[in-house]
């Protein structure tokens, strides 16, 4: 828990004051039934009568007055609450590498199988939308609620050469904001396709937007997996930038070995090496999360946490609200005591 008005914090040095006080009231009571002789005012005095229960309503309204001083400086604190996400594109590798098989039975098969799960675990009411990319991406399904549908799109990937990671992520968010003018074309294909080209002058038929703060966007996300680093299309992280620029967080999740692997395909093998730098740097730069997959089983529980941070999220809250609730009872608790046991509000 953290204040956002901390020097008001301040104002607690009063309660020790108050308690003093409250200690010099009860001595001069006992000096005046002694000095006046009042037995039945020296017994209530000395707590005869009623024991130690006087004391409980003064007690009660000190906890009263420190929950409000504490209320004053604004505590706040990171509480889990439901999301707004109505919509998630889930875009996938399915590069020639994805037919490796340290993942048991392929990284793809595990891929697929694992994305299928994590759909069903998401609200009926969000709609999810396919993006597969290897030379090149394409947006396979648009965003829909049928699952059905969302399934059947993952199940028609197939391999091809090429990892165009930076491709994937703008046609996710072409797909998010199909009217913002966003002309995939041009981005795509407008530097001839080569590695890692800039977005900057490709941009340039792109409708002005207005930049917002990073992860602010809260209707829509992206979930990227790869196994691999990209060979073509744009640059990665100029097109997480993108993203970020939108408040779009991307959660990254890369299946495979950092250290990398040969593998043969149609006659021919590549190495392929996941890029965990760029794919954290993407997490990063959205305000999003990177995961690691080694084998299948690590794969479903990446999903399955994705698929609750997507429906709940940790944010910064005010509770001083709740601080002042407190107070309100405490205080109503120390009057009932004090009619209950005394017949006098406090």
């Amino acid at each position: 828990m953290k204040f956002l008005w901390p020097e008001l914090l301040w104002l607690l040095a009063s309660v020790p004051l108050l308690v003093a006080g409250y200690v010099m009231l009860l001595r001069r009571r006992k000096r005046a039934a002694l000095q006046y002789g009042s037995f039945a005012v020296l017994k209530n005095a000395q707590g005869a009568a009623v024991g130690m229960r006087r004391f409980v309503p003064p007690l009660l309204l000190l906890l009263a007055l420190i929950a409000l001083l504490l209320a004053v400086a604004r505590p706040a604190a990171v509480i889990m609450l439901p999301t707004k996400h109505e919509m998630v594109i889930l875009a996938m590798d399915t590069s020639s590498s994805m037919r490796a098989t340290d993942v048991k039975p392929t990284r793809l098969a595990a891929a697929q199988a694992a994305a299928k799960a994590f759909i069903e675990k998401l609200p009926q009411s969000t709609r999810v939308g396919i993006v597969s990319f290897a030379g090149t991406a394409a947006l396979v399904q648009t965003p829909t609620q049928s699952r059905e549908d969302v399934i059947e799109a993952i199940d028609r990937f197939q391999v091809q050469r090429g990892t165009a990671v930076g491709s994937g992520i703008v046609i996710a968010l072409a797909a998010i904001f199909p009217g913002a003018g966003i002309d995939e074309a041009t981005l795509l294909y407008g530097r001839a396709n080569r590695r890692g080209y800039s977005l900057d002058e490709a941009r340039a038929p792109e409708k002005e937007s207005k930049s917002v703060a990073p992860g602010s966007y809260q209707e829509a996300a992206i979930v990227l997996l790869t196994d691999g680093q990209a060979t073509t299309g744009p640059d990665s992280l100029e097109a997480a930038r993108m993203a970020a620029e939108r408040g779009v967080r991307i959660y990254t999740v890369g299946i495979g070995t950092a250290a990398g692997e040969t593998i043969g395909y149609e006659g021919w093998s590549m190495r392929v090496r996941l890029d965990e730098e760029t794919l954290k740097g993407i997490a990063n730069a959205t305000h999003g999360d990177y995961f690691y997959a080694g084998n299948a089983k690590d794969l479903m529980k990446v999903y399955a946490a994705l698929s609750s941070r997507l429906t709940v999220e940790r944010k910064d809250t005010e509770i001083g609200s709740l601080f002042a609730a407190a107070a309100a009872i405490l205080v109503l608790i120390a009057a009932a005591l004090s009619m209950l046991w005394f017949n006098r509000i406090l």
